[in-house]
């Protein structure tokens, strides 16, 4: 047994042995080091704080938001039996209670019968009934060629346009009406005439004509009328030909802006008994200055790249519009009779506050143009 050093001291050995003896305790107590040395105490050793196990959350699976609203509004044939109403924002709404411009009449053929887009606002389908008969009679106009209003409820369309969801957007062709009726084959395949001449910033006066000009001031000096929006050298066109008139308030509401460069594109204000939202007003002048050369220089060809541009990254798709997203009004515009569609599941409110509520709310974005400019 290995003696302690109180037995050693008992033993009178005096204090140099008792040293001794308690550094022969202390050596055979420690242990060796693989050299041999002995070694002192070992110091607890800290987990990292990277490998201690983390307790996360388990994500929960969003909920699907269900088809896209484009699907549910293109599927129904018929409009909703109801009062007329436009609902939502031009871009982001629907329509009830919606009638169809007959196909053909006095002074204007609609196009395009396939899609099924000859639907709007019984006030516009009036004045554009009223507005062919009238540039006939007094433009020098033969008639109308009608392009795409709305779908029979309205809501957004599976190609085309991002507006036209309310009833109250109309394209009207810039190619005059043929004296014989067409044919539904060449509904579907003729195309409208470009104005643009090879510079693209003005128009082409083999095809321009000053019937263009009277017919689109006839549209824009309807007082119903909100925006008419053409391509940058129509717009220019316009100024030009109304240099010297002593009234050129009606070309306020002509709005350069992109495309439009075959037809131009007609809008009229929320009716007063439609729960809809107009656009923030225009400024107040007619566009034919800064804005028009603006506009002019966006559009205009650019020269040629001294080197190759990069290749653009590419874009995530947008995403598309829901049901969840339009006005509340529009799920029951879907289901109702005749012809009206069950909601799936995915797109039936969920009990939280529904957010298309607040398409209604004034903007606080600056004031835009387009025809989605919120």
């Amino acid at each position: 047994m290995t003696p302690s050093c109180g037995v050693c001291a008992s033993r009178g050995e005096g204090m140099r042995f008792v040293s001794l003896c308690c550094g022969i305790f202390l050596a055979l107590a420690l242990p060796a080091s693989p050299s041999g040395q002995a070694v002192g105490p070992q110091p607890t050793k800290v987990a990292s704080a990277s490998k201690v196990p983390v307790h996360t959350k388990q994500k929960v699976a969003k909920k699907p938001p269900g088809p896209p609203a484009k699907e549910l509004f293109s599927a129904i044939k018929m409009p909703a039996a109801e009062a007329a109403r436009s609902i939502g924002f031009y871009a982001k709404g629907c329509l009830a209670g919606a009638k169809a411009l007959p196909i053909d009449g006095a002074a204007w053929q609609a196009m395009r019968l396939s899609r099924n887009r000859n639907w709007g606002h019984p006030s516009l389908i009036a004045l554009i009934e009223k507005l062919a008969v009238e540039a006939r009679a007094h433009d020098g106009w033969p008639g109308l060629l009608v392009g795409d209003i709305s779908q029979p409820r309205g809501g957004p369309m599976p190609s085309g346009h991002a507006s036209h969801q309310v009833g109250l957007d109309v394209d009207i062709w810039l190619t005059p009406m043929p004296q014989e009726r067409l044919s539904a084959q060449q509904r579907e395949e003729l195309s409208a005439t470009s104005m643009l001449a090879d510079d693209k910033v003005s128009v082409d006066p083999h095809v321009w004509t000053d019937a263009h000009v009277r017919v689109i001031k006839r549209a824009a000096s309807h007082p119903i009328v909100e925006r008419i929006f053409v391509h940058p050298a129509i717009k220019k066109a316009l100024c030009e030909a109304a240099a010297h008139d002593s009234d050129r308030s009606w070309l306020h509401k002509v709005r350069a802006y992109w495309g439009h460069n075959d037809h131009f594109h007609l809008r009229i204000a929320c009716p007063a008994s439609s729960p809809c939202r107009a656009q923030p007003p225009l400024s107040s002048d007619d566009g034919c200055g800064k804005e028009l050369t603006h506009w002019l220089e966006r559009v205009a060809p650019k020269p040629p790249a001294s080197k190759p541009a990069e290749p653009a990254r590419p874009q995530p798709p947008k995403p598309e519009i829901t049901l969840d997203q339009l006005p509340a009004e529009c799920r029951a515009v879907l289901t109702k009779a005749p012809g009206g569609v069950a909601i799936p599941v995915a797109a039936k409110p969920t009990g939280a506050p529904d957010k298309a509520s607040k398409t209604l709310a004034p903007t606080k974005r600056a004031p835009e143009v387009g025809p989605t400019a919120q």
